[in-house]
């Protein structure tokens, strides 16, 4: 007689019958060593820098350095361009993800290939790629600049479209698996009853979807809250213009540790928030 068919044995309320042990349940024997000593090395690897982080950051002077000029300055600027830049993200991204999951099209393939290609492009070369694009002598940047006199390297607007750059495709990816998942067929029956695609996208498909939506924007803003690489290539690092809190905090690195541990501070706490605020959305995803 096995376990499962001894009397009293608990039932499994799904099939009646007696309850099944998980598959992947540590046994009496306990955790392999040679999975537990790598996976335990691979945990303080991982969370030893921020621990050293904690233990290092100046807080009682914490106050103080947050509010300062310099780092109030870079504060607000990063908050203002990575909110514009998840608000162009939106805009642009959005329609992008439905063309992606809604549409048939020649190369299809090869365009979300394109899409999620920054996501593993180092940031410098999506800075230099930037500034040969839209930098004064770049392929539109030299008609921006001599039929519009608009210029977009080391500005602010330079930010934005640096961070947009980078984070869009998180965006992008997320709208697109949500879009996936959920039934066409709403969006069918509703130009069936006389509704034009737009608006069955914008009255059936935008509800559908929002919760997607949602967490692709926290992910965009979190990517382009901390963004170095195609920032510094394509803006430069001008205090007040251009100068994020990433940027901040390597310069203050050079001068002042205690500014950049103060401002690194404040990006672990904003993942953190992002990190709390998807856990919901992860955990239901992993259930599935």
């Amino acid at each position: 007689m096995t376990s499962l068919d001894k009397p009293g044995a608990a039932a499994d309320p799904r099939t009646g019958g007696p309850r099944r042990r998980r598959v992947g349940t540590v046994g009496r024997r306990g955790v392999p060593l040679p999975l537990l000593v790598p996976g335990v090395v691979a945990l303080a690897f991982l969370l030893l820098p921020l621990i050293a982080l904690l233990v290092r950051a100046p807080w009682r002077s914490l106050p103080q350095q947050l509010t300062s000029a310099e780092v109030w300055q870079a504060l607000q600027l990063s908050l203002i361009t990575a909110t514009a830049a998840t608000a162009v993200s939106l805009v642009l991204g959005v329609p992008l993800a439905w063309l992606l999951a809604r549409t048939e099209f020649p190369g299809r393939g090869l365009v979300r290939a394109l899409v999620t290609l920054p996501l593993v492009l180092p940031p410098v070369v999506g800075g230099v790629a930037l500034l040969l694009a839209l930098g004064r002598n770049g392929v539109i940047g030299k008609w921006l600049d001599s039929w519009f006199g608009i210029t977009l390297p080391f500005t602010t607007t330079g930010v934005v479209i640096a961070e947009a750059f980078v984070a869009m495709p998180f965006l992008v990816i997320s709208v697109e698996g949500t879009l996936r998942a959920a039934d066409p067929r709403f969006e069918e029956a509703a130009t069936t009853l006389g509704a034009s695609r737009f608006t069955a996208f914008r009255r059936v498909t935008l509800p559908l979807i929002a919760p997607g939506i949602a967490a692709g924007a926290v992910l965009a803003w979190a990517r382009a809250l901390g963004e170095f690489g195609a920032t510094i290539t394509f803006a430069g690092n001008f205090p007040g213009r251009t100068q994020t809190m990433p940027l901040a905090v390597y310069l203050a690195l050079q001068s002042d540790p205690e500014a950049a541990i103060a401002l690194s501070l404040v990006l672990l706490a904003v993942s953190v928030a992002v990190l709390a605020g998807l856990r919901d959305r992860w955990l239901t995803g992993a259930g599935r």
